[in-house]
């Protein structure tokens, strides 16, 4: 290990200015920043590198404001003389005292004016006519920082001011107006990591936005709650000792809906036990724990893990309590993981310092020989703890708010760069193996958010002793180098059978019976005394230099979670293999059982008739638990009930209010009409309408519920930003962001809280057509002319594709999969002019390092390369159109298919951003990058231009594909292994589509139309379609492939003689269908049968005479390889 300084930051810096010699520790520096570049200038860098100026340090740790608050300009001068309070006490009083309203104390007749004064100041902070009813003093907690105010509850809104306070005497004063003697501090001087950074904020919360309110403890001491609003925010306050429950007691009075919360954080009802048992008086009560519900398989181990955290009183606002999650894997090196193997997982019954013998054997050997001469300290495996402030902000120290925060815990610079957090690898067996004070466990981080393994911001960082330049975080092969992928591959991980079978176990170490007692110790999971809640209590502990130490001790070596299970955990009851494998396993998707429509793309069964007809274009699909809703273009529906709608696009430029059902206007609404013509709106909840059109401006109104405001319509906000017409709009509650599209080829995305600008989607090649949010990830896709574009939530391309086929088409309207975000075959669904659907999928591809100059040459290396790349599965999944005619097309197409398993790749050490940008080829690259993509892969059939580098090889070797249904992880490897020259990319690559019913190429369609709107059921088993003449399909995966119609299939109106004799049907003759092309025949052309692969259909099916050879020819080409 290393030795810390001992000497002064400056005198160091001098000295190794002096010497020539880099200073030890690195300055918090940006390689970005306009400093550094003026360094640069200079021509003398190293100065730069080594000096240490304190004040800069201090100027970026202004934190900016949660949603929703505003900011007090500074409140120094406000106080004057103090604000007599004549009848009330303070925090601890009676009831009948805290029961004092202000509104009798502004209204006071003997209050002299510059009373007045300094309360009409107060009051300003305040809602209009806001009679306050009940205050406390608090402290808000964020990060490191805590913030003194006061709680104050009025009639529909509550509120934490930060900086006043109420002092014994009975006054509201400002807190740094007070002379120290005069106030009390709520958090003890030893837990504050400095003078606080925060912003001082006047923060307003309306009642009925409140979702949630817990206890919390801060500091170990039972002195704290959480406040969970609707909109995003939740905030940790503290209160003196004894005030904390009467305050709960307090927010039950005014908000009744927190006894009844249906969904909440942490997964149950406020008062149902964590432990409920699972025998008959549960079951009969109806109430399921979060335990109940994770045992099911109702929710995530993910979601199972944050719920457990919430219960446990971890909280993303207390860097020393934050969220901790475990460590589930112990593969680091190879180019995919095996998610069967069990030697790929760590040992989830085991603590990590129990994970190899040797560090278990010297932790039992601690414990067995402490000695403590005072008998103060009992006996202990660790001294240190697997979560704390430090081992928070070292994770995430590349991300702001956190690198500041790092920087304070280490005294304004960063740490030694062989002590950085800089690579999965070493950090896993730092913590597993090879350190004997690292125990750290993960935080949820690791499991979705990317951009923390990203050194986005250029941070000097430092070289290790290796000569390791210290940037983006060294990623595990298995990831590809993209972060992107590493946490879409640590969730799926996180989420398998085997983990499932497991988790318990980790849960008994850290939340459950081996946390304490008799069971740690024979589990050697004994952490240090003061780790623990209700072995100290601060407020009794009369030596100043002992509370300061043992304050300081919690504060920064961490908190045992608390104990929320007594007896073993039950397991999860995990799925096993349909052939009778061990439990453990994953179910592969696919099977029988399986009815998601994203895993059954070819065998996707129409309904024969619409399920819903409209008079006009269909512009909404909803899909609820009593049916399907379905609106024209000039409407949208109101959640959450979707009984009513909201209309636009009337000659007077009015909008109204209606009934679903009776599609009367209820409510006419006039004061649009200044804003110009509406063309799109949306209703993200009850009370906002946001319209946008010819104005440029994206309004956002708000509905009175109310009855006496029912009538009015308010606007909010207008949104400028945009310099041509509004053509889309979509919103994301769960990210709080509304993102519009417009006729200038841009898309904008707004805060949907404060309702402002925060960043701009370019490089649109047409006016944006069509707009959706992934739900999930965040992910974004815009449609434009005939290209789509995937963007993450912070405004990064992701990848694009120009789905254009020869045809003069379009995109009208697209929908994302939303199940299972880890899966890789969720799927973009794009809906046409041409009256086809289109199903796309992200997946990584190999590319050439170097694009070839010239197409020709392109496709000659293409012909020398003897690999097929990825395909594993490539047999269960296709474009079924295109075997329709070719059956050699459809062979082709089927080797473009791809798993996108976990491959191979050595991590380069440049920032896997600009390998992400390189994807989007809308407007980046050179010509012959874009010219080389454009060449690559046409669909001859479809006109489809979609880049996929191994077309041309899995053309010249089909016989390379793998068709067994579930190979072995060896042989997959095989095949997903990176060329050497070539690298991985993520792109979009067209997967199946849609045509009965609407595609205008089909002459069996007897009225088609363009594609206007989609929906999804939202256990994903349906896909609905709307068209331009009102209709709406429904798709289902049908129970017996090859028994049912099929897309592929032509309408038994669409032909009148037999394709392969060319005999006419007479009125009474059958009509049969081949399974594989699509094609009618009759009774003797079609007595051929066959398994169809590709159909996934295992059972011998009809298929014509043609399909039948070519059938029996492609299944003896595999087995030949086989034999």
């Amino acid at each position: 290990m290393f030795t810390e300084v001992s000497e002064e930051l400056t005198d160091q810096a001098i000295s190794s200015i002096i010497s020539k010699k880099p200073a030890r520790y690195r300055r918090a520096i940006s390689y970005d920043s306009k400093e550094y570049y003026m360094r640069l200038a200079s021509g003398n860098p190293a100065v730069f590198q080594d000096a240490i100026e304190e004040n800069t340090v201090g100027e970026t740790t202004q934190q900016e404001p949660e949603h929703g608050e505003d900011t007090i300009a500074r409140v120094k001068g406000l106080v004057k003389p103090p604000l007599k309070r004549s009848r009330s006490a303070p925090d601890g009083g009676d009831d009948e005292n805290q029961d004092q309203s202000q509104d009798q104390i502004v209204e006071g007749s003997s209050i002299d004016e510059e009373e007045k004064t300094d309360n009409t100041t107060l009051l300003r902070l305040l809602e209009e006519g806001e009679k306050i009813q009940h205050m406390y003093r608090c402290a808000r907690v964020q990060g490191l920082d805590t913030s003194e105010g006061l709680l104050l509850f009025g009639k529909e809104h509550f509120y934490v001011i930060d900086g006043f306070t109420m002092t014994a005497t009975r006054e509201i004063r400002d807190i740094e107006t007070l002379p120290p003697k005069m106030h009390e501090p709520i958090i003890p001087r030893g837990a504050r990591q400095g003078p606080s950074q925060l912003k001082r904020t006047c923060s307003i919360f309306a009642y009925e936005d409140i979702k949630e309110v817990h206890k919390r403890r801060y500091l170990l001491q039972p002195i704290a709650i959480e406040v969970f609003s609707g909109d995003g925010r939740n905030y940790l306050l503290a209160f003196q000792k004894g005030v904390r429950n009467k305050v709960y007691q307090r927010f039950l009075a005014v908000v009744p809906s927190l006894t009844d919360s249906s969904e909440s954080v942490s997964g149950q009802r406020p008062n149902t036990s964590v432990e409920q048992g699972s025998g008959l008086l549960s079951t009969l009560v109806g109430e399921k724990s979060v335990t109940q519900r994770w045992e099911r398989g109702e929710i995530s181990n993910f979601q199972y893990l944050m719920h457990l955290n919430t219960l446990a009183g971890r909280s993303y606002n207390d860097l020393m309590q934050y969220p901790v999650f475990p460590w589930i894997l112990a593969d680091y090196d190879s180019e995919e993981l095996d998610l069967t193997n069990p030697k790929t997982f760590r040992n989830l019954a085991k603590p990590m310092g129990a994970q190899t013998e040797d560090r278990l054997a010297q932790y039992k050997k601690r414990y067995k020989d402490w000695e403590d001469p005072n008998g103060e300290t009992p006996a202990y495996h660790y001294g240190t703890h697997y979560s704390s402030a430090m081992i928070v902000a070292s994770y995430l120290v590349r991300m702001e708010p956190f690198t500041q925060i790092f920087l304070r815990l280490q005294g304004g610079h960063f740490d030694l760069a062989d002590r950085m957090f800089h690579s999965v690898r070493e950090a896993w067996y730092s913590a597993s193996k090879h350190n004997m004070a690292d125990v750290k466990e993960l935080i949820p981080e690791f499991f979705y958010l990317p951009e923390f393994l990203l050194n986005s911001n250029n941070f000097d960082l430092g070289c290790k002793q290796n000569g390791t330049k210290l940037g983006d975080v060294i990623l595990p092969p298995w990831a590809k180098g993209d972060p992107r992928e590493f946490i879409r591959v640590h969730r799926e991980a996180l989420e398998c059978d085997f983990v499932s079978a497991h988790l318990h176990e980790w849960i008994d170490l850290v939340f459950g019976y081996k946390q304490q007692g008799p069971a740690a110790v024979e589990a050697v999971n004994v952490f240090h005394h003061l780790f623990y809640e209700g072995q100290v209590d601060i407020y009794n502990i009369n030596d100043p230099l002992k509370e300061t130490a043992t304050i300081g001790f919690i504060n920064n070596f961490g908190q045992i979670p608390k104990q929320l299970f007594k007896k073993p955990h039950p397991p999860k009851r995990v799925r096993s293999r349909l052939n009778g494998e061990a439990v453990g396993t994953s179910v592969p998707p696919g099977s029988t059982s399986d009815k998601i429509f994203f895993h059954h793309l070819d065998n996707l069964r129409p309904s024969l008739a619409p399920v819903k007809e409209l008079k006009e274009p269909v512009g909404q699909i909803v899909c609820t638990d009593k049916g399907i809703l379905a609106v024209e273009q000039n409407k949208v529906l109101i959640p959450p009930t979707w009984n009513k709608t909201f209309a636009w696009g009337y000659a007077d430029l009015s909008c109204r209010l209606g009934t679903y059902e009776s599609d009367k206007a209820v409510i006419v609404y006039e004061c649009l009409s200044e804003w110009g013509q509406i063309l799109c709106a949306i209703c993200p909840n009850p009370k906002l309408v946001i319209t946008g059109g010819t104005s440029t401006a994206v309004c956002v109104w708000e509905m009175g519920i109310s009855k006496e405001k029912a009538k009015a319509l308010t606007l909010k906000q207008a949104l400028l930003g945009h310099t041509d017409t509004v053509t889309c709009l979509t919103a994301s509650l769960a990210y709080h962001i509304i993102v519009s599209g417009s006729r200038d080829r841009t898309c904008i995305i707004w805060d949907l809280n404060k309702l402002s600008f925060l960043t701009q989607l370019r490089g649109h090649r047409a006016p944006v057509s069509a707009l959706c949010i992934n739900e999930l990830t965040g992910d974004i896709v815009s449609c434009a002319g005939t290209y789509i574009h995937v963007w993450s939530i912070n405004g990064s391309p992701t990848a694009s594709v120009n789905t254009f086929t020869g045809r003069s088409q379009q995109i009208m309207c697209c929908f994302v999969s939303e199940m299972n975000e880890w899966d890789t075959q969720n799927v973009i669904v794009t809906g046409h002019s041409d009256g086809v659907v289109r199903f796309w999928r992200m997946e990584f591809l190999q590319v050439p390092e170097t694009p070839a100059p010239e197409p020709v040459e392109m496709l000659e290396m293409q012909e020398d390369c003897q690999e097929a790349q990825i395909g594993q599965e490539a047999h269960e999944e296709d474009s079924s159109d295109s075997e329709a005619d070719d059956p050699c097309i459809g062979q082709d197409t089927k080797l473009q298919e791809s798993q996108s398993q976990p491959s191979s790749t050595s991590h380069r050490p440049r920032s896997s951003s600009n390998r992400a940008a390189a994807a989007w080829s809308a407007d980046s690259g050179s010509d012959d990058s874009r010219r080389w993509s454009d060449q690559l892969s046409l669909d001859e059939k479809d006109g489809f231009i979609f880049v996929n580098y191994s077309e041309g090889q899995a053309k010249m070797h089909p016989h390379a594909q793998v068709n067994h249904p579930h190979p072995s992880y060896a042989e997959a490897r095989h095949y997903s292994k990176l060329k050497p020259g070539y690298r991985w990319e993520r792109q979009l690559v067209f997967r199946s589509k849609l045509t009965m019913h609407t595609a205008f190429d089909r002459k069996d369609n007897a009225h088609p139309a363009e594609i206007t709107a989609l929906g999804i059921s939202k256990d994903h088993s349906r896909i609905l379609i709307g068209d331009g003449r009102g209709r709406v399909f429904s798709w289902s995966v049908s129970d017996q492939p090859g028994r049912s119609a099929a897309d592929h299939w032509v309408k038994d109106e669409g032909g009148d003689s037999c394709s392969g004799c060319a005999v006419r049907f007479s009125l009474t003759e059958r009509r049969h269908h081949c399974r594989n092309c699509g094609q009618l025949f009759c009774q003797k052309c079609s007595r051929f049968q066959s398994e169809i692969k590709r159909l996934k259909i295992s059972s011998p099916v009809r298929v014509c005479q043609n399909c039948f050879y070519n059938l029996q020819h492609e299944r003896g080409s595999e087995e030949g390889p086989r034999n």
